[in-house]
């Protein structure tokens, strides 16, 4: 798997995410993949980031890692993507990353990518599948190849059975309600197999 070259991409308030696209990361380099680890930058005023403890302490506990750019996407073989929902869809963060993409996609750069998504919610239906879909639907333009987990292995029940990718509901304290290190474990492996039929049927 070490030809596999996968960027993990997030966007993490207050550290859900993060911890989300962390275990990602783990579980492709324990496969042998060469990965990144990367954050979009974040738009919200200091005043509103500060105003929340757990926020502001998540921003200076990950000060240190690097932000994404679209040097990144043509770096990569697969991307996973992880950020929480906002409304159903993607936060602007997310969304504005991905919009300064549209230069390298012209070009044909991002066809053929292999890319998979997770998300989290306060609530079992807070829009996490949304959320999901809203991310493949910029990778169905991108002419991306989408690797959802679907039903391929039991820790994706245990995580609440979200077949387009692993979501998460978190409480006020930030506590996750499923366990999901396995399902999103074998979510990078998945995506990495995926990549790695890819890559190999086009040599």
């Amino acid at each position: 798997m070490g030809q596999v070259k996968l960027a993990v991409i997030y966007y993490s308030s207050t550290g859900t995410n993060y911890q989300l696209a962390q275990w990602a990361k783990e579980e492709a380099e324990q496969m042998g993949a060469e990965v990144k680890l990367v954050k979009v930058a974040e738009l919200a005023p200091e005043a509103a980031i500060a105003g929340n403890p757990a926020w502001k302490a998540h921003v200076d506990e990950t000060k240190d890692v690097s932000e994404a750019t679209t040097d990144d996407l043509l770096w990569a073989d697969a991307f996973i993507f992880s950020m929480p929902t906002r409304f159903g869809n993607l936060p602007s963060q997310m969304k504005q990353f991905l919009d300064t993409t549209g230069g390298i996609w012209a070009q044909g750069k991002l066809m053929n990518k292999v890319v998979s998504g997770m998300s989290s919610a306060q609530n079992p239906h807070g829009g996490q599948e949304q959320t999901v879909l809203a991310l493949y639907t910029t990778m169905m333009h991108w002419g991306a190849i989408i690797a959802a987990p679907g039903y391929t292995d039991p820790s994706l029940f245990a995580a609440g059975g979200n077949p387009y990718g692993t979501s998460v509901t978190v409480d006020q304290d930030g506590n996750m309600a499923e366990d999901v290190q396995a399902a999103v474990k074998h979510q990078a492996k998945r995506t990495l197999q995926v990549a790695e039929w890819v890559k190999n049927g086009n040599q």
